[in-house]
């Protein structure tokens, strides 16, 4: 998603009648990074607010589904990294490594607590070898990597709030009298 303003992201998720998880994140990492936010800003996230809470917009959630290997590569991966810094003065990054073993496994994606069971399963029985191989594979290939970009920036790290929670708050840290200067 391209560069959009607050009043632009509000205007598109009226518009759809969705607010997506980019969306979301867009309107967060301006808030983050914004000194102060204009009145229209303000009018805006409240009218977002409003329509998300009488459903006129809805929040599309996160995730409908789960990747069962991503669960099964981060333990190993965890386990392998924990075993390795334990033992050596080497750090390692668990994020890469899961991500490169990730990239090359297949998905076991799920929608039910039952669906998520038979792929932990199956995996268990069919794919552990595989897990182990690729994990293996990620921590020689990332300890064999050079420091091409020590600046790298880690992907936000959202604690999964809820974008009604995340609105009111974003209202209250940076507009806490909006609504009395909106009613004067």
């Amino acid at each position: 998603m391209s560069v959009m303003s607050i009043e632009k992201i509000v205007q598109q998720a009226l518009q759809d009648g969705y607010l997506t998880p980019a969306m979301e994140a867009e309107v967060g990492r301006i808030c983050d990074n914004a000194n102060e936010l204009s009145i229209e800003e303000y009018m805006a996230l409240d009218r977002l607010m409003g329509a998300l809470l009488t459903g006129e917009v809805m929040a599309v959630p996160r995730k409908q589904f789960i990747n069962v290997m991503e669960e099964l590569v981060l333990t190993e991966a965890i386990a392998r990294v924990a075993e390795i810094e334990a033992t050596s003065e080497t750090s390692l990054e668990v994020g890469d490594i899961a991500a490169y073993a990730l990239n090359r496994l297949p998905p076991l994606y799920a929608t039910t607590e039952e669906g998520a069971n038979y792929q932990r399963q199956h995996a268990k029985t069919e794919l552990q070898e595989l897990i182990a191989q690729q994990i293996s594979e990620a921590i020689a290939r990332y300890l064999d990597r050079p420091n091409f970009f020590p600046e790298r920036q880690v992907l936000g790290k959202n604690t999964g709030n809820e974008i009604l929670r995340q609105v009111s708050n974003l209202l209250q840290d940076y507009a806490p009298n909006f609504e009395r200067k909106m009613q004067s």
